[in-house]
């Protein structure tokens, strides 16, 4: 018997290697898990690091969007990001008479398809060393490989660094990024 509940065990345990394997852990953002079966939103008002994105894509009207099923490449700037915008930037997009502008920056910050940090990396590469990529609300972003890292080049020349990648979600990935993209206006 105790062979065989050892031989059990290592069995069991070889499973549980090779699920972990299968299915690597996200990282943590803003001291948050993540999970992979969980949507963009329901992951995102976890993170500490992305209160001000969360409140503006409320104040959007995006949380239903970016609940639905994608799949969605989102680029999300962390408070920090949101906080090196002019001073009173925020606030005024909040409020209910600029929704229409808030909607289209955080829309430059979405890709209607769901790419990983390789699957960037092998476009970059493929288109020569920049890709440009269409967002949801029609901006065009560059994206290229600086040193083995993500960077996201928006209409204006703005560059934002990849510093989380490949947060898997339910209906996408997220990159959380360290600047906010805008665009043209």
């Amino acid at each position: 018997m105790r062979k065989f509940t050892t031989t059990l065990l290592a069995g069991a345990l070889a499973f549980t290697a090779f699920a972990g394997a299968a299915y690597a852990e996200n990282p943590m953002v803003g001291g948050a898990a993540m999970y992979a079966d969980k949507n963009i939103v329901e992951n995102a008002v976890n993170s500490k690091d992305h209160t001000t994105l969360v409140a503006a894509v409320q104040a959007a009207g995006l949380v239903e969007t970016l609940s639905g099923p994608g799949p969605f490449t989102v680029f999300a700037p962390t408070n920090e990001a949101f906080a090196a915008l002019p001073a009173g930037t925020v606030d005024t997009l909040l409020k209910p008479e600029n929704k229409d502008q808030l909607v289209k920056i955080l829309t430059c910050h979405v890709i209607g398809a769901k790419a990983m940090a390789a699957d960037v990396m092998k476009m970059v590469k493929d288109d020569g060393g920049a890709h440009k990529a269409k967002t949801v609300g029609g901006c065009e972003l560059t994206l290229k490989d600086e040193g083995g890292k993500v960077t996201v080049t928006d209409e204006n020349g703005n560059v934002a660094n990849v510093t989380i990648a490949d947060v898997e979600q339910s209906n996408g990935v997220i990159h959380v990024i360290d600047k906010v993209l805008l665009p043209k206006m």
